[in-house]
Formats: C-alpha cells, sequence, structure tokens
C-alpha cells in the first residue's frame, strides 16, 4: 500500500478547534480501513483491496424499494428520491431493474402535480429537485408508458414559472433561488424537449427574458466564490455538489470546452477542485475545512470529469502548469477507489459516508458513480452525430474512452467495475438518449 494511504499528513496545523478534532478523530478511524488491519471485508481483488461486494449491495438496494419502518416517515417527502437512488445504484451494478417500471410509474405518477412537476409524495407541493428525481427514474425504467406518464405541457408552464429575472431558477414556488434549480431544470428540458422560449405568463418573460437560457450562463458564473468553487448563489460558500450542478448545467446549454471556460474562471476552480482530494482517505471533501464523505465521489470525482472534458477540448489553455497537469491527470483515481472498496462498504451492504455511518441508498448511489468517474474515462466529442432535431444537443455528444488507466492508478479487477453512467445526468449510459429521442 503506498505510504500516501497509510499515514498521517506530516504537516499539522498547531491550532486545535473543534473540526480538528473531529477531522483527527475521523482519521484514527478510517486509517484501519485504508491499511486493511481493521477492515471487516475479507474478499480481496488482486490489488490486495477489498472486492466490490456487488451481490450484497444489490440487495441492500432492493430492500431500499420495499417498505420503510414508521420513523422514515419524515422522509415521504423525498419518496422520489429513494427511488432514484436505489434504481440508479441498481443500475451502476448492471442490475436489471425492469420488474420495478410499473411500481415506479404507479408511485411517481401520484405525486405529479396537475399544473406540472411532481412532489415529494401525493398531493405536496412540485419541487424541482423531487421532480428531477422522478424524471431520471422515469428515464431510467424506460419505456412508452413511463415517457407518457409525465404531462410535457404542464411541466414547461409550471418550469417556467420558476426562471427569474435574473437568470437562475426557484426550485418551487416562492422556494429558494440556486444552482440546484438551474441544473435540475435544463436536465429536465433537454430530456423531454420541452421548448426553449418560456411560456406565455411566465413572470421571466414579463421582464424581458425569452427563453430558458436568458442569463443563465452568467448567473452561474456569479456563484462562483472566491476560493474558485461554486456556491448555491451568488455569494455564498463553495461546495462540492453546487459544483457539479454549476458546470453540468453549463454541459446542457453548450459544449463544455466553449460554456465552462466563458463562464468560470478556470485556474482558481482548479485550485479549489485540487484541494477537495484528501490524503490519507483518497476520498473527497465537499467544502473547505470539512470531513471526507463518500457522497462526494460523485459529487467531486463527477465534476472532475466534465472539467477535464472542458480543458482538454479548449484552445485556451495557455498557462504552462495547468497544461502539464492536465497531461498527467489532475486527480487520482487510485486514491478514490482506495475510499470506496476499502472504507466506504458496509460489510452486509450498501455504502456509506465514512465507517462507523450506516449506509443508505443515497451515498451507496453516489458512492458507485463515483466509482464508475474513476474507472471509466468521458469524453466529449463535437463531432459526434446525435441524430436529433431539437435544442441542447450538447449533452448527448459524450463518448467512453475504453484507455486504461497508467502506472499505479488502477487497483480494481473486472469484478469491481461497474457500469457506465452518464457523466452529465447521471443515470446508465445510453437511457437519456432513449428518452430524448422518444420525445423528438
Amino acid at each position: 500500500i503506498p505510504r500516501l494511504f497509510t499515514e498521517l499528513p506530516p504537516i499539522s496545523d498547531s491550532l486545535v478547534t473543534d473540526s480538528s478534532r473531529i477531522q483527527d478523530e475521523t482519521l484514527r478511524a478510517v486509517l484501519p480501513w485504508l491499511t486493511l488491519r481493521g477492515n471487516q471485508i475479507t474478499d480481496f481483488n488482486s490489488f490486495g483491496i477489498p472486492a466490490l461486494q456487488r451481490r450484497y449491495h444489490a440487495s441492500f438496494l432492493n430492500s431500499a424499494l420495499e417498505d420503510y419502518p414508521s420513523k422514515f416517515t419524515l422522509m415521504d417527502a423525498s419518496r422520489p428520491w429513494f427511488m432514484y437512488w436505489a434504481l440508479a445504484g441498481l443500475s451502476f451494478l448492471g442490475e436489471d431493474i425492469d420488474e420495478y417500471r410499473d411500481r415506479t410509474i404507479y408511485t411517481l405518477d401520484a405525486c405529479q402535480n396537475l399544473s406540472g412537476g411532481y412532489g415529494g409524495g401525493h398531493g405536496h407541493y412540485a419541487h424541482l429537485a423531487t421532480t428531477y428525481a422522478t424524471v431520471l427514474a422515469l428515464c431510467m425504467v424506460g419505456g412508452r408508458d413511463a415517457y407518457d406518464s409525465i404531462d410535457r405541457k404542464a411541466m414547461w408552464h409550471w418550469i417556467g414559472s420558476m426562471k427569474q429575472r435574473d437568470g437562475g431558477f426557484t426550485m418551487c414556488t416562492g422556494g429558494e433561488q440556486d444552482v440546484r434549480g438551474a441544473y435540475c431544470a435544463m436536465t429536465i428540458i433537454a430530456l423531454l424537449n420541452l421548448p426553449l422560449d418560456l411560456p406565455p405568463g411566465a413572470p421571466a418573460k414579463v421582464q424581458g427574458h425569452e427563453t430558458f437560457l436568458t442569463g443563465l450562463g452568467n448567473w452561474i458564473s456569479r456563484c462562483q466564490s472566491y476560493e474558485g468553487g461554486i456556491g448555491a448563489s451568488p455569494g455564498n460558500e463553495a461546495h462540492g455538489a453546487y459544483a457539479f450542478c454549476g458546470l453540468a448545467c453549463l454541459c446542457i446549454i453548450g459544449p463544455p470546452h466553449e460554456t465552462i471556460p466563458k463562464y468560470l474562471d478556470i485556474p482558481s476552480l482548479l485550485s479549489w477542485m485540487s484541494s477537495r482530494q484528501q490524503a490519507p482517505e483518497g476520498g473527497f471533501t465537499g467544502r473547505t475545512n470539512k470531513l471526507v464523505d463518500g457522497c462526494y465521489s460523485h459529487w467531486v470525482g463527477g465534476t472532475w470529469t466534465l472539467l477535464e472534458a472542458a480543458l482538454a477540448g479548449s484552445s485556451g489553455v495557455t498557462d504552462p502548469i495547468i497544461a502539464g497537469a492536465i497531461e498527467k491527470g489532475l486527480w487520482s483515481r487510485e486514491g478514490l477507489t482506495r475510499w470506496i472498496l476499502c472504507a466506504a462498504q458496509n460489510k452486509k451492504g450498501g455504502l456509506r459516508d465514512k465507517p462507523g455511518k450506516p449506509p443508505d441508498a443515497y451515498h451507496s448511489n453516489y458512492n458507485l458513480a463515483g466509482l464508475s468517474a474513476a474507472q471509466h474515462h468521458y469524453t466529449y466529442d463535437q463531432s459526434f452525430e446525435t441524430a436529433l432535431e431539437g435544442a441542447l444537443e450538447a449533452p448527448f455528444k459524450w463518448v467512453i474512452g475504453r484507455q486504461e488507466p497508467e502506472g499505479e492508478e488502477k487497483v480494481w479487477d473486472r469484478r469491481d467495475e461497474v457500469e457506465d453512467v452518464h457523466p452529465v445526468f447521471v443515470v446508465p449510459w445510453g437511457a437519456a438518449e432513449l428518452m430524448r429521442r422518444y420525445f423528438e
């Protein structure tokens, strides 16, 4: 095992704070898992680290689609999320989810509002987050019945009411405005092939906006913080999940090598992103001075995929340090893989935040999506023919690169590999294209 993943950092801040104490406690808890001295999983791959416990994770995610005890009543407003996380995680493991198609359609149809969009449960107000999760779940199970269950005209009008005069989106009527709304809205518009023109009566249209794209790129630009990352809204602290939402949104409205450099300061973004991967853990943090968390395997690991595509296709990279970093690789795929397989797996199934935390569908899904980002190379191909006739073609021009990681980066066997995941929509490869073609 490389020393990087077995020893405490050689430099530490002498100032003791609550954060530093928690960090030290976390390292003491995590190191035995990374060095294999305290790891409870005894099934190892050829690289000497725990193998992906595929069968146990699939069993855990199948159980996540069944009944819940009464204490989960508080999560009733997140019903579409539970379905998306579990179905996506199963798909990334290569499991067939066809058996869940009818149940998915039935359950989610009860969450649909007559005025457009989906709430978290029956009778709940429509919300962009649960609408996004619903559309992705229906996208994954696929088929005419799933697609036709969506009231696209009402959806178009409802999302139009979320568009704000400054270019961004609110999450619900009278709700908070943040970069999640931008990403969720544009994902839905792209997958359902909704008109880009704002519907009649949309508040932003009255203010002179003509389309959903008006002012959107500039609004995301204002969300980039002084640290270089992206916050929920202008002036907020940079956060890994918001960074993914911001970059993914820009990758929907145009080619990443055009939109990301146009609206974001690349050197400062690179600096902030590079500071998110920790040693000896190997995983990612979501914010400065925070702990490594398995969900950021995707929120930050997936953001690297988008940023690498932007840099690979950009002719404007003149800084020799940045150019050299791009050539050598901007993040450690080995480190993330070690974190997920050594520390994030639960022996009895499911993946988690970190050792000591219980597994759940959320962390299972995003750990697996992050593992896919580490194992597979996704690139943007401007010349790729999509055969699509509507707008927003950009997110459908991604292709899979099959090159193997060089040197010591690869620490997984074939049996540890997960499926290809669409880097923008975070659904199984090919599912997004099928949904979009249906609505052409």
